[in-house]
């Protein structure tokens, strides 16, 4: 009789232990997908807010982009005749004396003009690949020591490229490519997290400036303000500065060719007319590559941080002509946006959004009871814990 009894019980008990098994696994399941489609929308969101799906444009925004495609083509040409008119007449006074030259070398040393055409080939084609025949061209340090192939190194990373020095080798050229796609990204992260931790102090600069001038001038001309005075630290420290250095360093070099070097290298436009270290007065040319190529990743960053808190004024900010947000994006992202509210500033890899003391202050307002207020006796509540904020 026990025994039918236990038998009886234990069935229910392995039912209920079924169900909850059942209902545990099926929880799991849903607990899976529900994280599944939580992980999409998020991955959705983040796309949403990087500015790809709420950017819509216009039809005005089309006939802007119309408009500055032709002045764009405008600008171009002028300066293409710009250029041909400033650089022709030299060009063409340094091709008459380079004729000069040549045939009255020809005819003082009684050479043919083939053997002399061979020779100026040999000479220009060494030339192209950065050998230079001037002196003794064994004395010279090689273009591929280590002060030089560093240099050519953060020439390629940093796309500056001068081109006096190329590889010769197809090994050479090869492994060029391969370092330039690799080292390229790497160089643009370094200096994105340099200029993320410097764009700290240089808000907190802002901010400072907004608290002691924000009841005398507009935020944008504080902005303006703030933008000119790095613009000049930054030109003292990485334009003006070298340029002494370089016109000491180069003989040859007076300091227009120095900040004109400096400029050009700064901009990655990097001509390569100019080339520190290449002349014959350089006592020790491996060190002085090597700070030189310090100088030019100090001074992209630098570079790179003028140009973030420029992008960050919005008035100035022309890509705004081109796209329209929609309601898609995020309250603080149509605030930076569109200038208004707090000032943001958006660094490569953060944003910084410096606010006065008076706008983040909350006041702490004591307001007494009325009689149909007062708490009733029950209430243990501390008086100074009903204390209210209002913004």
């Amino acid at each position: 009789m026990d025994k039918r009894k236990m038998t009886r019980d234990s069935a229910p008990a392995d039912d209920i232990d079924g169900l909850l098994a059942d209902f545990t696994d099926e929880f799991e399941a849903r607990a899976d997908e529900i994280r599944l489609k939580r992980d999409k929308l998020d991955f959705a969101r983040e796309w949403h807010y990087d500015g790809i799906h709420y950017k819509k444009f216009t039809r005005r925004n089309h006939v802007y982009l119309c408009a500055f495609g032709i002045f764009y083509a405008f600008f171009l040409i002028l300066g293409a005749l710009s250029f041909m008119s400033i650089e022709s007449p030299t060009e063409l006074e340094a091709r008459r004396q380079l004729i000069l030259y040549r045939n009255t070398f020809a005819a003082k040393y009684n050479i043919q003009d083939d053997d002399l055409e061979a020779f100026l080939k040999e000479v220009v084609s060494a030339n192209e690949r950065g050998i230079s025949i001037l002196k003794n061209a064994s004395s010279s340090e090689l273009n591929w020591s280590f002060g030089q192939a560093l240099f050519f190194s953060s020439t390629v990373v940093t796309t500056i490229g001068y081109g006096h020095v190329t590889p010769i080798s197809e090994t050479g050229k090869i492994f060029c490519m391969i370092y330039a796609t690799l080292g390229i990204p790497l160089t643009l992260v370094l200096l994105s997290a340099v200029v993320d931790r410097l764009m700290i102090p240089v808000s907190g600069l802002l901010g400072f400036m907004n608290a002691k001038l924000g009841h005398l001038y507009q935020p944008f001309n504080i902005r303006l303000l703030h933008l000119l005075l790095l613009v000049v630290v930054i030109g003292l420290l990485f334009l003006v500065a070298p340029m002494f250095v370089f016109a000491y360093m180069e003989p040859s070099w007076d300091l227009l060719d120095a900040f004109y070097y400096c400029f050009i290298s700064l901009t990655t436009i990097g001509l390569g007319d100019f080339i520190p270290g290449d002349g014959e007065n350089v006592s020790n040319p491996t060190l002085y590559k090597t700070l030189t190529t310090c100088y030019l990743l100090l001074g992209l960053a630098g570079v790179m941080l003028a140009l973030s808190v420029f992008y960050q004024i919005p008035q100035l900010n022309l890509g705004q002509l081109f796209t329209e947000y929609g309601s898609g994006a995020s309250e603080s992202e149509k605030m930076r946006l569109s200038g208004g509210g707090a000032p943001c500033y958006s660094g490569p890899t953060g944003l910084y959004i410096p606010q006065r003391d008076e706008e983040v202050r909350r006041a702490v307002v004591r307001i007494r009871p009325r009689g149909e207020d007062s708490p009733s006796p029950e209430d243990t509540t501390p008086m100074h814990a009903r204390d209210m904020r209002v913004p």
